[in-house]
């Protein structure tokens, strides 16, 4: 289930800032405020008491559990090596409040691009954004009750670059140039000359804060793999864990932000929990037996089919879908453009061809997703018809990097298949056609063949936690894949070579996810960008493309909110144009099925569902079920 979480990266870097009215009159030319953004004020005054979509007097209490699938064998979740524990960068803060504690979505969850302060009550800086200074609250402390200082805010900043991953290192450290403490309760940040004032302050304002004293008196490192966790200063700290069984985190009854406007109505589990299932079907057992009591449905199998058991029947259990404002993640069979069979973009078209998402969607998925085509899907960034107006203009300004079609043709969707069958003959003979176009022909014996005789194999590794119907998916596109002589292996392995091979890039295919945008920002560059393609582990395919950098930066440099919006529509396009992945499907809405022991807000904010965030344990209606004999 917590691969829907990963919809929480895409905004890491990805900022909508606005300029804030000054708090206090000492120098106009400062910026003060009680948090951030780059147009516009933000939403939220300096005396807010908590926000809108809250319940602010929900009861603290009672026990959240949810499911995680294969193994974990590392707490540490900031290194490259092992697995880390789900939910294990919960316990750490920063300056400003970017995303939800245990995951989930943004803070706050109605307005896309604000953040607030949270270790530091006021940031200030000037109109130029040179740099910034935080002011950081007093009474912040680690959960082992000693003070977190400005100190310690330099020390994470300066780990992170040092022992950090490499993409984010390379990125922030040519951006920020310094961090110094300027007193206990005090750190300002300066950043480079001659480039983009994007995901600067919100950059450096969302780094966790470790404790520096922890780390020196441990020798510990962040790159490495361990089970041992430094303190943190949110509102869980770690209160056991059971190696690929269990991880229990608990609210800290002595949290120090626990008064904090931004915390009113929050943080209401006295335990949240993980149950560790070796795959999907022992997971969903689970569920049904009461094993754990939240579930983010996604299998559409199980949801159309499973949810007959007893306790839905009963009333006991509750299915909801729920709204959600965020575009969706795009994932999809992503090519490793490493590979030298997959250079030419008349390849990848060709083995996107063999893919039938109609057949897929009607046989294997019970006809509940939609073809995605957008990296921006359903929002007002999505590219549709011919460029025109600011998008047109700005790809008319880079020249020769736009192939020309571009400028005059639709932007590209995903092509049409029978759902009568699963080889659709037009798409095969397509594909037949584009392969020979680029030099790939098939022998006597039906192998596809280049002109040194060698024949195209594609490995997809897939990870034996996944779903039965993840598998039935990707053995039924290797079937197509077949015929048209590609030698396809449908690879099953444990969950912890796939972590391993997704990491190292030791795949030709394999079916994983880019980050959604809704904004310009630096992270735009760790995923798409030329600059960390060889490595970043949130760029799969390796995308390294002149056009999409330009995009990008044009998109950094905005110097309106209509000019950003006109580049990021026009980086949508070219990312389709590049044919980095074979698009799948999605849903927009969030499938939930859950215990009836919990209750949520009567609307649900857009950028978040909010079950580990905002909403609470009904100890009543916990104690019905139990006297029915449905909970332990």
């Amino acid at each position: 289930m917590f691969q829907r979480f990963t919809r929480a990266a895409m905004l890491s870097g990805l900022t909508l800032a606005l300029l804030v009215p000054p708090l206090a009159a000492q120098d106009d030319t400062v910026i003060r405020a009680h948090g951030y953004s780059f147009y516009g004020d933000l939403s939220y005054p300096p005396d807010f008491t908590h926000f809108n979509y809250v319940n602010p007097d929900a009861p603290k209490g009672g026990a959240i559990s949810l499911s995680a699938q294969g193994t974990f064998d590392s707490m540490n979740p900031f290194t490259r090596l092992g697995r880390a524990g789900a939910l294990s960068s919960s316990m750490y803060e920063s300056l400003l409040e970017t995303a939800e504690p245990m995951g989930g979505g943004m803070v706050p969850a109605d307005a896309y691009g604000e953040y607030y302060g949270l270790l530091a009550h006021t940031v200030e800086y000037p109109p130029t954004k040179e740099w910034v200074i935080f002011h950081l609250r007093p009474e912040a402390r680690f959960s082992d009750g000693t003070p977190l200082t400005a100190h310690d805010v330099v020390f994470s900043h300066n780990l992170f670059i040092e022992q950090g991953l490499p993409s984010y290192s390379q990125a922030v450290s040519q951006r920020v140039l310094s961090a110094e403490a300027l007193d206990d309760h005090t750190v300002r940040f300066t950043f480079a000359d001659g480039i983009s004032r994007r995901s600067l302050i919100d950059q450096v304002g969302s780094t966790p804060v470790f404790s520096k004293a922890w780390y020196e008196e441990t020798g510990a490192r962040l790159d490495e793999s361990r089970m041992e966790i430094s303190p943190g200063s949110g509102p869980y700290v770690l209160d056991e864990f059971e190696v690929n069984r269990s991880i229990t985190y608990r609210r800290d009854p002595n949290y120090w932000g626990a008064d904090l406007p931004n915390n009113v109505g929050r943080h209401n589990f006295d335990e949240i929990r993980i149950e560790y299932f070796a795959d999907g079907a022992a997971a969903f057992e689970g569920f049904k037996s009461g094993i754990y009591t939240f579930r983010a449905e996604n299998n559409s199998r199980q949801w159309a089919t499973g949810y007959d058991f007893p306790a839905i029947e009963r009333g006991f259990v509750v299915r909801n879908e729920l709204p959600s404002g965020l575009p969706p993640t795009p994932t999809g069979f992503v090519f490793n453009l490493g590979r030298e069979k997959f250079q030419d973009p008349r390849v990848r078209e060709a083995i996107s061809l063999a893919f039938n998402f109609e057949w897929t969607n009607e046989t294997l998925q019970y006809g509940l997703f939609k073809p995605r085509a957008s990296y921006t899907q359903g929002t007002r960034l999505q590219a549709d018809g011919p460029p025109e107006g600011l998008e047109l203009a700005l790809l008319e300004s880079l020249g020769d990097l736009v192939p020309p079609a571009m400028l005059t043709e639709p932007a590209r969707v995903p092509h049409l298949s029978s759902a009568e069958r699963l080889a659709d003959r037009g798409n095969i003979r397509r594909a037949r056609a584009l392969l020979e176009e680029a030099g790939w022909t098939v022998d006597d014996a039906g192998a596809l063949r280049n002109a040194a005789g060698e024949q195209m194999v594609i490995e997809i590794p897939v990870s034996s936690a996944g779903s039965a119907t993840m598998d039935s998916i990707v053995e039924t596109y290797t079937q197509n894949l077949g015929l048209l002589g590609i030698d396809a292996q449908f690879q099953r392995i444990d969950a912890a070579q796939h972590t391993d091979r997704r990491r190292n890039r030791d795949y030709d295919m394999i079916f994983d996810q880019y980050g959604a945008f809704m904004d310009t920002g630096t992270g735009l560059n760790q995923r798409y960008g030329s600059e960390t393609a060889e490595f970043s582990l949130f760029n799969p395919a390796g995308l390294a493309s002149p056009l999409v950098d330009a995009i990008i930066e044009a998109s950094l440099n905005a110097d309106s909110p209509e000019t950003r919006d006109a580049a990021l529509m026009a980086l949508d396009r070219a990312l389709r144009q590049e044919l980095i992945m074979v698009p799948a499907w999605y849903n927009d809405t969030v499938w939930v099925a859950y215990w009836d022991v919990f209750k949520h807000p009567e609307t649900i904010p857009p950028f978040s569902t909010g079950e580990l965030d905002f909403w609470w344990y009904d100890a009543e209606r916990a104690a019905e079920l139990r006297a029915a004999g449905a909970l332990r």
